[in-house]
């Protein structure tokens, strides 16, 4: 009950936090140069506006252009503020509820919500989590593929001009085998929504992305590290293993 009632107080306190805005929708691209990051910042969040105290756009990272450096910094805040969303999400999910079908053809069910999270990943069979980490990796593959250089789908790359958080078709081809369903609007809902619905919807989305990454990561500090989180303790139930390394439990390296 406890863990319930702190869900849905984060998630009434995240729509009120992050609510767009009732200002003039911007034209501005979403990234490119530094004045857009700067623009993009002030649509984001007005108080605290563009914040960079390390001058990592300015770095000129692995001695490629302003352009590519920032592309490839957008391109990784949104895609790490999707994981994130999916990883709050998930958490929430599996601390209250339990898949009611059988997980592997044997008939072995899903670990129940008397684990945590952590220790239900450490419950899986590794056949089961390697199958978890492959799909990812494909996504990740998939969304790297470019029309030149030889793929049929995909799209411009982020770092050349493309539109960073941007996830290609799987109806535009570059798979094997036809595959009826996208990954974004798969039932194709927002077909028709115009370009500054697009835009206010991808800043609410980086809002709430970044909300997630603290989410996630205060559930864990919570669980990891007594303490760590006083508004979490004796929310999130405890955990001993290591959260950073998902075989620790099938093999070792080291």
């Amino acid at each position: 009950m406890k863990f319930s009632a702190l869900v849905s107080t984060l998630l009434v306190g995240s729509a009120a936090a992050f609510a767009p805005q009732a200002t003039k929708v911007s034209k501005t691209a979403l990234s490119e140069t530094k004045a857009d990051l700067e623009v993009l910042a002030k649509g984001l969040n007005p108080v605290v506006g563009y914040f960079d105290p390390l001058g990592v756009a300015d770095s000129a990272l692995w001695g490629k252009s302003d352009e590519f450096v920032i592309g490839f910094l957008r391109q990784a805040e949104i895609k790490h503020g999707r994981v994130a969303m999916a990883a709050f999400v998930g958490y929430c999910v599996q601390s209250n509820f339990q898949f009611p079908w059988a997980m592997t053809m044997d008939g072995t069910p899903f670990p129940g919500s008397d684990l945590s999270p952590p220790e239900q990943w450490d419950a899986l069979p590794f056949a089961s989590k390697l199958q978890i980490i492959l799909f990812v990796g494909f996504l990740e593959f998939f969304s790297e593929l470019t029309p030149g250089e030889g793929a049929t789908g995909g799209l411009t790359h982020y770092t050349k001009g493309g539109i960073p958080g941007k996830y290609p078709e799987f109806t535009n081809g570059g798979l094997p085998h036809p595959v009826p369903f996208n990954l974004y609007d798969p039932f194709k809902f927002h077909t028709n929504m115009s370009d500054e619905q697009k835009e206010k919807r991808l800043k609410a989305e980086i809002n709430n992305g970044r909300l997630a990454q603290l989410g996630i990561i205060g559930f864990l500090s919570a669980q990891t590290i007594p303490g760590s989180v006083p508004a979490l303790a004796g929310v999130v139930k405890p955990y001993a293993g290591e959260v950073m390394a998902p075989f620790a439990g099938d093999f070792s390296l080291l």
